[in-house]
């Protein structure tokens, strides 16, 4: 009787589910497409079905709406601005990628699949051992926040990319900004100087997630000390994208310089020829700038 017992513990349960049923439970909202090209994937493991999967997944989280953008074929749609993705939303699709393809995703690379192409490419090169190209780096508005000086409601970065000696910055204007109901009485324009302290921002955000950043000692601030060459093209207003780039000119210590330009809808609305700024302790930058001392 006990050999019996023994028998019927070691024999497998009859309504476990097979690995092919629990991919079909994870993917039980996405299109019989996506299921039959992740279940093809599991078999074969061809890395041209993953578009296929990793698209049906994506739109499995999206609004009806846009379900046409997705599949118009555009590799440059964005998962936030063209797909209304929150980053909790990605996270959700990423998880489901991840499950249905057997590939990990850590969260800080996570950060730079802001594209249909740029996940496409990501997940083809992890599963086919390929060592992904080096691109810009992306940062939300949470990671540029914890390491600058300024801060809300005087924080004029909602996104940036850092590439080399460049930077790029985007700023959409509310036109709840409190210095809009004065500037001007009955016709909200973005003031000129905030355009400027946009991109000067732009600059210290470069700074401060370069490796230049490693060079300032302890106690630091950086100090905005002039601009040359400034220009304003068009008015800016409530609705407007402000799109900021910043690229380094030269650096002397403690002087650093950058040039910058602000569009809006590919219109130039902005530029300065030379931003400077300044590191050093509050003494050693008000000595500095008294002096007349130049990058």
């Amino acid at each position: 009787m006990s050999n019996q017992a023994s028998n019927t513990n070691l024999t497998p349960q009859a309504n476990e589910p097979s690995a092919d049923d629990l991919l079909k439970e994870t993917l039980k909202r996405c299109s019989p497409e996506t299921i039959a090209a992740a279940l093809a994937f599991r078999q074969s493991g061809d890395v041209s079905l993953v578009p296929t999967v990793v698209l049906g997944i994506v739109e499995r989280f999206l609004e009806p709406e846009v379900v046409d953008t997705l599949k118009s074929g555009d590799d440059s749609v964005k998962f936030m601005e063209d797909l209304g993705m929150d980053s909790l939303t990605m996270f959700e699709a990423i998880m489901m990628v991840e499950e249905s393809l057997g590939v990990s995703i850590k969260n800080e690379e996570l950060w730079d699949l802001r594209t249909v192409g740029d996940l496409k490419t990501f997940i083809s090169a992890k599963l086919s051992g390929v060592e992904v190209e080096a691109k810009a780096k992306y940062y939300p508005v949470e990671q540029i926040a914890a390491v600058m000086p300024q801060q809300e409601p005087f924080l004029f970065l909602q996104s940036a990319e850092i590439d080399g000696a460049k930077a790029l910055g985007v700023y959409e204007i509310s036109g709840q900004e409190a210095f809009l109901a004065g500037h001007f009485k009955d016709n909200p324009v973005f003031p000129a100087s905030i355009l400027l302290e946009a991109l000067g921002q732009l600059g210290v955000f470069h700074f401060l997630t370069t490796e230049g950043a490693s060079n300032a000692s302890a106690g630091d601030s950086i100090f905005f000390t002039g601009a040359d060459g400034v220009r304003c093209h068009r008015v800016c207003k409530p609705g407007d994208k402000l799109e900021l780039s910043v690229e380094l000119k030269r650096r002397r210590d403690p002087m650093v310089v950058y040039s910058g330009k602000i569009l809006v809808g590919g219109e130039k609305a902005a530029t300065a020829d030379e931003i400077s700024l300044i590191v050093a302790s509050d003494e050693q930058a008000s000595a500095a700038t008294n002096s007349g001392a130049q990058a």
